[in-house]
């Protein structure tokens, strides 16, 4: 009887020694029958990453980090357990990433045309491919740093609000209605400039024509002499002096057709003129009439209310979103 006791006791001590020894494998996560492998990933940092954090292949959980080891040059090499079941993608690149709001991280492998479009992680994937014998891994921003620059962004748009507040208020409204009213006066005066010049003009243009005629005339007078000159006398120095004639009566021909050209475009000119100008003084009416889109703007003071509201509403969004980052944040636990 006392032997059967014997037996029963060291049955049960050996069962008990095996659930232990079972039970040490599983939390150390031992590799029994070897279902497991090893694949090395190469980091810069690995922020807050620990052994035991899950491994994530196409959004399934393949794996944990194994262990994570300094380098001698200055990479951080982290060693995956994967199953041996689990098929990397082509070309893969391992991203670690937090995974919740509990400061929990994980390694996410993902083809590396699936990067996100960041300039800093591309840098990272391209330095690390460089270096042989591992995986190119790169460590994504954590919540923290992204509360950090949506808090920036709200303080920027805040001091953008703040200084178009500043900057447009009754006093700039008065001003740039005083401006535009005294840009319409000087338009009405340079038009009445104009007019009252117009007659200058068309006199100067009428003289310049006949002196022109006269010019011509005496032209005509100085060739008809010179023939008859020539055909009186046949020495050199009437000759010469016929000659002479002949090119000065040239020359006045050309003046009298540019000072001609010239009268044509001051014409052409003063019609234009009068034109742009009372197009800008009817323009610059309407404005100051309160007309149109523009004149509205400057008449009525209700674009201002609205646009000291919506600074004001601004400001109230910029502050609720402070207070309560997960009313327009929200974040999926895997």
């Amino acid at each position: 009887m006392k032997r059967r006791s014997d037996v029963i006791v060291g049955l049960v001590v050996l069962v008990v020694a095996a659930l232990l020894l079972v039970a040490v494998a599983w939390v150390k996560q031992a590799d029994l029958g070897g279902r497991q492998r090893d694949v090395v990933a190469r980091f810069r940092d690995v922020g807050n990453a620990r052994v035991g954090n899950t491994v994530v292949v196409r959004g399934v959980v393949g794996g944990r980090l194994e262990a994570i080891e300094l380098a001698p040059s200055g990479w951080v090499n982290v060693r995956l357990r994967l199953d041996r079941s689990v098929q990397l993608p082509a070309d893969p690149v391992v991203l670690l990433s937090e995974s919740s709001l509990f400061g929990e991280w994980q390694a996410t492998v993902v083809e590396r045309s699936a990067l996100p479009h960041d300039e800093a992680i591309q840098r990272e994937i391209a330095a690390a491919s460089q270096e042989r014998g591992a995986l190119p891994g790169a460590t994504l921003p954590g919540i923290g740093k992204l509360t950090a620059v949506t808090g920036q962004i709200a303080g920027d748009v805040a001091t953008v609000a703040s200084r178009v507040e500043t900057a447009f208020d009754d006093q700039a409204a008065r001003e740039l209605r005083e401006s535009i009213r005294s840009v319409s006066v000087l338009s009405t005066t340079l038009a009445q400039t104009v007019r009252a010049h117009a007659s200058d003009l068309d006199t100067l243009s009428k003289q310049t024509r006949e002196v022109v005629a006269s010019l011509k005339t005496a032209a005509g007078t100085a060739r008809l002499t010179a023939e008859r000159i020539d055909s009186a006398t046949s020495s050199p120095q009437t000759r010469q002096i016929v000659e002479d004639l002949s090119v000065a009566s040239t020359e006045l021909r050309r003046t009298a057709v540019q000072v001609r050209a010239l009268s044509l475009r001051f014409e052409k000119s003063q019609a234009r003129l009068d034109s742009l100008l009372a197009n800008s003084n009817s323009v610059f009416e309407k404005i100051d009439r309160g007309q149109g889109s523009l004149g509205l703007m400057v008449n009525d003071p209700t674009m201002y209310r609205h646009g000291d509201s919506l600074v004001t509403q601004l400001r109230d969004l910029v502050a609720d979103i402070k207070s309560n980052p997960k009313k327009y944040f929200t974040v999926r636990l895997f």
